[in-house]
């Protein structure tokens, strides 16, 4: 007596665990969302394919982002691979979806971790002057200078000092984060931490700017001349028609004026 396969639709979800890769791609192509038996389905081939998320992931284990992250980043590159396959154009569902989890975690590092808004050729660029900035430390054994990278990839040394200040866009710490000392208790801001020496300076200089205006013109005329215009007393007294003594006696009486004002 001949027997019928059963249709992949017609199995009970806690057999689906059983089905090849095939029957499990059938059933979700050919179920409507939101079916149990087609998010079981789908549920199975995760699971299934989770040391191929896995591997794809280890490659950026030498990098600040939470493995687990990543690995949900290679979830959701996995399920568009699950949910694109087409058996037509290949019957390995592992060949397909190995470049699209690394494509999701590339995308991601590409768009998500940057910590400024960085155009998307010059992203492109960063990786290439990063490439050949290890090509060319191996080939000469030092570190290379932007001219012979610039050579090396047929650019300007304009394009490299770019490339090199979107790489520290990308890479950016808290100033929250601890310090890097052994016993250090210390944030980065801490240690970043240090008094303005100008902070001073621009308060007393909106002190000076509230009362500059009231001085008599000709006052402020001798003070922006002298300190703004770095001209000497004699010049202005050339410029003004006045004598260098008249110039001197006003500026005093300008300063003095401030100064008591200021004090």
């Amino acid at each position: 007596m001949k027997t019928v396969a059963t249709p992949v639709t017609a199995i009970r979800p806690c057999d689906l665990d059983s089905c090849e890769d095939a029957e499990l791609l059938a059933a979700i192509q050919s179920l409507p969302r939101g079916d149990r038996r087609r998010e079981t389905a789908c549920a199975v081939l995760v699971t299934r394919y989770q040391p191929l998320v896995r591997s794809c992931v280890q490659r950026y284990k030498n990098t600040s982002e939470a493995q687990e992250e990543l690995m949900q980043v290679g979830y959701v590159g996995l399920l568009k691979a699950i949910n694109n396959f087409d058996s037509a154009l290949g019957a390995s569902l592992a060949g397909y979806a190995q470049p699209c989890v690394s494509g999701e975690i590339k995308r991601h590092f590409r768009d998500k971790r940057w910590q400024v808004h960085v155009k998307r050729s010059l992203q492109e660029l960063r990786l290439e002057v990063r490439k050949g900035r290890s090509d060319l430390t191996n080939e000469l054994g030092r570190v290379p200078t932007d001219g012979e990278v610039a050579r090396q990839l047929r650019i300007s040394e304009q394009d490299v000092r770019a490339a090199i200040q979107a790489d520290q866009a990308f890479h950016a710490a808290s100033l929250d984060s601890p310090g890097t000392g052994p016993d250090s208790t210390a944030s980065v801001a801490d240690l970043l931490g240090v008094e303005d020496s100008q902070l001073e300076h621009v308060t007393d200089m909106q002190a000076v700017w509230a009362h500059f205006g009231e001085l008599p013109e000709r006052q402020q005329q001798l003070l922006l001349l002298r300190f703004y215009g770095n001209m000497t007393q004699a010049e202005i007294g050339e410029r003004l028609g006045i004598s260098q003594m008249h110039v001197s006696r006003l500026l005093a009486d300008a300063l003095a004026y401030l100064r008591t004002h200021l004090t």
